[in-house]
């Protein structure tokens, strides 16, 4: 689990356009959706090769398991023991922020305002490091890795809204960069893009 605070805080430099990281969401009402997740990650392995981690809920709370390696190599049969429910997300990592530590796999769980929310992201936001400042300031906000990825987690969670489509809305308006986002609530399954679409998202049935 990432919850073990990286040694070092760094968020650049921005000087390598590196595109990969792989997320999925899942929605599964006749099938554990954990499983579904793992076998999408197979699928999206090639989009990172650094860790692996899903996260799952059957509406009470969000049960995380992430770790380095392959997909192959970070889950057992019982890892997905507690993985339980209709909803859950995954990620593939390929590094673009910070180092590829532990801390640093996805999905992240953070807690605030909201409750209890799992994030994973694939993309690069330019502004990290001004918003994390802002967040400190603004909900003293603490921080266990050195990726974007717990900022959007951390602003979603936080922001103003009776509801997670107008706290993702006022997430989305202060981020700057590109990215595609995959997050996960008690209550709900988020999928959201930068307004340009340069990361890649899609739906399906």
């Amino acid at each position: 689990m990432n919850s073990e605070p990286c040694p070092h805080k760094d968020y650049g430099p921005f000087d390598n356009p590196r595109e990969e990281c792989g997320v999925i969401a899942v929605y599964s009402p006749e099938e554990t959706a954990s499983r579904l997740a793992f076998f999408g990650l197979f699928a999206l392995q090639h989009r990172g090769q650094e860790s692996a981690g899903i996260a799952a809920t059957s509406g009470e709370d969000v049960a995380v398991h992430a770790d380095m390696g392959l997909v192959s190599q970070v889950f057992r049969e019982s890892d997905f023991l507690p993985l339980t429910g209709e909803m859950a997300i995954g990620h593939t990592r390929y590094s673009t922020t910070g180092q590829s530590e532990l801390c640093n796999a996805q999905p992240m769980l953070v807690d605030g305002q909201a409750g209890s929310l799992a994030l994973a992201n694939n993309g690069n936001i330019i502004n990290a490091a001004q918003l994390k400042e802002q967040l400190q300031d603004e909900w003293d906000c603490s921080f266990v890795s050195t990726t974007d990825t717990e900022i959007i987690a951390q602003m979603m969670v936080n922001s103003a809204g009776a509801s997670w489509e107008e706290r993702v809305f006022q997430c989305m308006r202060r981020l700057e960069g590109a990215y595609s986002v995959v997050a996960l609530a008690p209550d709900a399954l988020v999928a959201a893009r930068d307004p340009l679409g340069i990361r890649p998202l899609c739906l399906g049935r």
